[in-house]
C-alpha cells in the first residue's frame, strides 16, 4: 500500500513539476512527498501494533447494525397532529428548606420540589398566534383528600384553554381553565419569584390568601403601547375547589404603561413604569372550609418601576366585606437590585392586618444567581409572623431556603 501511494504522489509531483517555473517550487513539493512517506511509514507501524483494530467486515457489520436501528426507529417513533406546529416546554422549583417553628418550638429541614408544571401548545395553521395550551403541576396532596394516598404525589391540572388573538381590535380572549387576571400580570412584571414566595394576594403565610391564579371560564386581553387590560368572567372557586354553582366572579386589571410599553413583553432589561388597578367582585362565593356562601369583593392598587440596574414595586389591597374571613386591608413591597455582576439581590415585605384582629406580616431577602439562560440558584431567608386579636402572636417561623428554579 506504501508503494502506491508513493507511486501516486510521485505522479502528482511529475505532473506539477513540468509546469514549475522556479527551483523553489521543486524543493517544496520533494519536501511534502518526504513528510508524506514518514506519515505512511508511522500509520503502518501502528496499525501492526494494534492487532485488535475493527477490520473492514468489523465496520461493515456495526453500520448495517446503526442502519437497522435507524429504521427501526423510523418505523415506530410517529408524531402526528392536526396542528403544524407543537410546542413543549416546562418549569420545575426544586429546593431544601430548613425552619424553625418558635411557637411549636421545632426545627424542621426537607428537600422540596415546589412546582413541575409541563406545558404544551398546538399552533393552529389559519392564524399562527391562536393555539390551545394545556399545563399539568404535580403536586403533593397534604389533606386534600381521604384515605391512603392522602399524602402522595399528584397530577393537577392548571390551565387548559383556547386562546383565540385579535378577536376584537388589539385583543385575544382566552376560553376554558384560563389565568385569572392579576397574578400571571405581577408575576410577569413586578415579582419574578414565585419558586420562593407567591405573590401577595395569594400567598397563605404572610398575605390574605384572597385568590389563585386558574379559574374556569374567560379572560379578554388587550394589549395597546400606553394601556393594557385583562377583563373576565369565572367560576370564582379557583382550580383548588369544587365549584358549587351559586354564584360567578367579575375579574379585572387596568394597567397604564407609563413609558409606552404595553405591548412588549416586560424582562429586565427593559425600562417600564406601570400602574394597576385590579379586583374581584364574587357573588355567593364559597371557598374550602367556609361554612356558607357569600359575597367577596376585593381590589388593588399596583405600581411598578423597572430598568436594566434594578426593580421596585407597592401595591395595597383592601375588602370590606365583614361577612368573610379576608375582612381587612394590606400592603406589600418588593425590590430587586442587580449591580452586583452575576448576581440579583431581591427582596419583599408583606403586612395585611385583618378586621378580625388577626394581623400577618412577612419579609423576604434574597440573591439570585442565573446559572444559564435555563437555571438559576436562589438562597434566601423568609420571616413569617402572626397575632391574634390579643396581640399574641400564634405563628412565627424563619426559614432559609435554597432552590433551583428551571425552565426549558
Amino acid at each position: 500500500m506504501k508503494k502506491v501511494l508513493l507511486s501516486t504522489a510521485a505522479m502528482f509531483a511529475l505532473s506539477v513539476t513540468a509546469n514549475a517555473d522556479t527551483n523553489s517550487e521543486i524543493k517544496a513539493l520533494k519536501a511534502q512527498m518526504a513528510q508524506m512517506a514518514k506519515k505512511i511509514e508511522a500509520l503502518e507501524a501502528s496499525q501492526a501494533e494494534h492487532s485488535d483494530a475493527p477490520t473492514a467486515d468489523d465496520v461493515a457489520g456495526i453500520e448495517a447494525k446503526m442502519s437497522a436501528l435507524t429504521n427501526d426507529i423510523k418505523k415506530n417513533t410517529v408524531i402526528k397532529s392536526k396542528a403544524p406546529v407543537i410546542e413543549f416546554s416546562g418549569t420545575h422549583y426544586l429546593g431544601f428548606v430548613n425552619t424553625d417553628d418558635s411557637i411549636a418550638d421545632e426545627t424542621t429541614n426537607k428537600f422540596e420540589t415546589r412546582r413541575n408544571y409541563f406545558q404544551a401548545k398546538a399552533f393552529f395553521k389559519e392564524n399562527p398566534k391562536d393555539y390551545l395550551r394545556i399545563t399539568l403541576d404535580t403536586f403533593q396532596n397534604t389533606g386534600e383528600t381521604t384515605g391512603a394516598d392522602s399524602d402522595s404525589w399528584e397530577v393537577r391540572l392548571k390551565y387548559a384553554y383556547l386562546y383565540l388573538d385579535e378577536i376584537l381590535p388589539y385583543t385575544g380572549v382566552e376560553l376554558g381553565q384560563v389565568h385569572r387576571p392579576w397574578i400571571d400580570y405581577e408575576e410577569h412584571n413586578s415579582w419574578y419569584y414565585r419558586s420562593v414566595s407567591k405573590v401577595f394576594v395569594e400567598d397563605k403565610g404572610h398575605g390574605p390568601d384572597f385568590t389563585n391564579s386558574a379559574d374556569l371560564g374567560f379572560n379578554f386581553k388587550t394589549k395597546l403601547p400606553y394601556f393594557s387590560s385583562e377583563l373576565g368572567l369565572f367560576n370564582g372557586a379557583g382550580y383548588h375547589y369544587l365549584e358549587d354553582g351559586e354564584g360567578l366572579s367579575g375579574e379585572w386589571r387596568l394597567t397604564g404603561h407609563i413609558l409606552g410599553t404595553g405591548e412588549q413583553k416586560a424582562n429586565k432589561d427593559l425600562q417600564y413604569a406601570n400602574v394597576s388597578f385590579f379586583g374581584q367582585l364574587n357573588s355567593d362565593f364559597a371557598k374550602k372550609g367556609d361554612p356558607v356562601s357569600k359575597d367577596f369583593n376585593w381590589y388593588g392598587f399596583h405600581a411598578v418601576y423597572n430598568q436594566p440596574e434594578f426593580l421596585i414595586a407597592a401595591q395595597y389591597v383592601e375588602t370590606q366585606d365583614a361577612a368573610v374571613k379576608q375582612d381587612g386591608e394590606g400592603y406589600s413591597f418588593n425590590g430587586e437590585l442587580r449591580l452586583i455582576p452575576g448576581f440579583d439581590l431581591i427582596g419583599m415585605y408583606n403586612k395585611y392586618d385583618f378586621a378580625s384582629g388577626i394581623d400577618k406580616e412577612g419579609w423576604l431577602a434574597g440573591i439570585v444567581y442565573p446559572y444559564n439562560k435555563n437555571v438559576k440558584f436562589i438562597a434566601n431567608y423568609l420571616s413569617e409572623e402572626e397575632t391574634n386579636a390579643a396581640k399574641v402572636k400564634t405563628v412565627d417561623k424563619d426559614s432559609i431556603m435554597l432552590t433551583a428554579e428551571v425552565n426549558w
